[in-house]
């Protein structure tokens, strides 16, 4: 049984023992470099976490991709580099590498994506996480998931602390995703207790910035590719529903501090910043094309009305909080999108 506090959030122990990692780990005459994991390191995130952590000279990156959504290009400037590997993988199959830590990435995370293959939606979230805790499991190494906001469903509680359990549709078209986070981050807790893997859980909030894919169906791709089109900024009906966005330099530095620090999570990573959709669309417009129009389109099913983080325990615990105000990293992300999509901006 765990000795573990019931609060969330909290640093929960174990009575599990961690299985060891490789012996050359504690050799006085052999200095390793971190041998680092990330699932989906070819996606938006991961190629900018994959960047941070090459960055670091003790550290050598492996990762783990079946480019579903992600993309060798993103991950171009390490392709040959000796402490760099890549490998075309789906975690809902095993995979045989030794590791220190584990980023566990990989999920499609564009209602595009997961609603075109939901049944793969699922699997992904919850057999690739059970065989990333096995892999874990089996070389003593220190695991984080990146769960979602969208565990929290459709809020009944504003902000969202990570105390909150959630207001979710078991069944709806979004549940693949939504349900399959959940679902990995009692995975992650059932792992933990039972064998004393190392766990970190990341509530990650809506993240925005170069990289992200131009039509996946997120409103601010959607919003700066309209807009660098010169086509309307179709904003859902009824508007008024608001999202928070986190700049993604700061998301991956949020993600670093969490692997590293001392607590299981979950804990929220994102900009407590609260913008509603009509705000997002009126900022986009200003900022990269004044003469586009918003227009109001139907909304999709269980599109939750409000989402902000409450990110006490982050500022606490991780002494984290994000930097990037949303009118600083728009543009930073409009340069990218125009390079991919071959406009220029007029002078």
């Amino acid at each position: 049984m765990a000795t573990s506090s019931s609060s969330n959030g909290d640093h929960q122990k174990s009575t599990k023992q961690p299985p060891s990692p490789s012996p050359l780990r504690f050799s006085k005459f052999f200095q390793s470099n971190m041998r680092i994991l990330v699932t989906g390191g070819a996606g938006f995130i991961g190629s900018h976490l994959v960047d941070r952590l090459m960055e670091n000279e003790k550290n050598e990156v492996i990762v783990a991709d079946n480019f579903f959504t992600g993309s060798k290009d993103n991950l171009r400037k390490w392709i040959g580099h000796p402490r760099f590997e890549l490998i075309r993988h789906d975690v809902t199959e095993n995979l045989l590498v030794e590791v220190d830590q584990i980023y566990h990435l990989a999920c499609p995370a564009s209602p595009i994506f997961y609603k075109y293959n939901p049944v793969k939606t699922i699997k992904t979230n919850v057999i690739g996480t059970m065989n990333m805790l096995g892999l874990a499991k089996r070389v003593g190494a220190r695991i984080l998931l990146t769960s979602t906001s969208e565990v929290y469903g459709d809020p009944l509680v504003h902000p969202q602390p990570e105390s909150y359990w959630g207001n979710v549709n078991p069944n709806g078209v979004r549940s693949c995703y939504d349900e399959g986070k959940r679902v990995a981050e009692t995975l992650m807790f059932d792992y933990h207790r039972q064998h004393g893997i190392e766990i970190r859980i990341a509530r990650i909030f809506n993240t925005y910035g170069p990289r992200m894919n131009i039509d996946d169906g997120r409103v601010v791709s959607n919003f700066i590719a309209q807009a660098i089109r010169g086509e309307p900024l179709t904003v859902q009906a009824p508007g008024t529903q608001t999202r928070s966005f986190c700049y993604v330099s700061d998301m991956v530095d949020g993600l670093i501090r969490l692997m590293e620090g001392e607590n299981t999570g979950p804990i929220n990573i994102g900009n407590p910043g609260e913008f509603t959709m009509i705000e997002l669309a009126e900022n986009v417009k200003e900022l990269i094309n004044p003469d586009v129009e918003i227009k109001m389109v139907e909304n999709t099913p269980d599109d939750p009305r409000q989402r902000k983080p409450d990110i006490t325990k982050a500022k606490e615990l991780l002494g984290w909080e994000p930097k990037v105000k949303l009118r600083d990293g728009l543009p930073l992300m409009e340069d990218d999108f125009r390079l991919r999509l071959g406009i220029a901006k007029k002078n």
